[in-house]
């Protein structure tokens, strides 16, 4: 099979797994009626720009995405720096049962958030956590989020060479020096993959909000999402326009960190 065929079935493949971002930024410009006719309408005629500015008049979607966005990076800032020395310290620091604490953190990612629930809003709620962000920042940094991140990154230093760390014990440098000066700014493929990884499962989180928020003025983007829906049905045209506004800051960061994820996510998987 020539390089043609290669690069023709791959681009059939990639306009499949497309189609359904094609098909709702098409919604996101239709006219109501123009929906679910059928045969179905891909270019719409008119252009209903008018969408997007409605939207933003229906609900407060500024305050939504403010209230995602902050949170997100806030997220993402606090996984990178708690994984990264939590997986240095497991991954190049000699210590009495490492593995088996690594070990036990990966076994936490095999509970399903579901079952943690009820006892984690019951917690939230007796030390006053309930109706806040605090949960919706700390529970991804320190839970499941955060574990893949200390995988991830300990699969990264594990790959390090060792003359590194002894010639910059031999300059005097500490552990904490060798991390901060030399092993984080190595650590860029990583710490890019992760903050993709991070900011994506922040940003489409639904099911933490659903749970501890009540605030309207508080809720995250997937929960302003689903305030298009009533019991009169859904505005499909405003939720495709707001979703497709929506999916704009992931398009962004993963544009800027697409050459550093690749690198990252073959360098971590090199080394058990």
């Amino acid at each position: 099979m020539g390089v043609t065929a290669h690069y023709a079935i791959l681009t059939l493949f990639s306009l499949l797994l497309l189609f359904p971002f094609i098909w709702m930024i098409s919604t996101s410009l239709k006219e109501p009626s123009q929906i679910f006719v059928f045969p179905p309408v891909f270019l719409p005629s008119p252009i209903r720009w008018v969408n997007y500015t409605e939207v933003l008049h229906l609900i407060p979607f500024h305050l939504f995405y403010f209230n995602s966005l902050y949170i997100a990076i806030v997220v993402v800032i606090g996984t990178i720096f708690f994984a990264s020395l939590a997986g240095y310290a497991i991954g190049r620091i000699p210590f009495a049962g490492r593995n088996l604490i690594f070990l036990l953190l990966l076994s936490t990612m095999m509970v399903p958030s579901e079952v943690t629930a009820i006892p984690l809003f019951l917690f939230m709620r007796d030390i006053g956590f309930i109706n806040t962000h605090l949960p919706l920042i700390i529970l991804p940094i320190f839970g499941a989020g955060g574990v893949f991140g200390v995988f991830v990154m300990r699969q990264f230093f594990l790959g390090m060479p060792k003359d590194l760390e002894e010639a910059a014990m031999i300059d005097g440098c500490s552990q904490f020096r060798i991390y901060w000066n030399i092993m984080v700014p190595l650590a860029r493929p990583a710490i890019a993959t992760l903050t993709i990884f991070t900011f994506l499962t922040s940003w489409n989180d639904f099911f933490e909000p659903l749970i501890f928020i009540n605030d309207r003025k508080l809720m995250t983007l997937p929960l302003a999402l689903s305030l298009f829906t009533d019991e009169a049905g859904t505005s499909w045209h405003h939720l495709m326009s707001a979703s497709t506004m929506a999916t704009l800051p992931l398009l962004i960061v993963f544009f800027f960190a697409q050459k550093q994820f690749i690198e990252g996510v073959a360098m971590t998987g090199l080394k058990e």
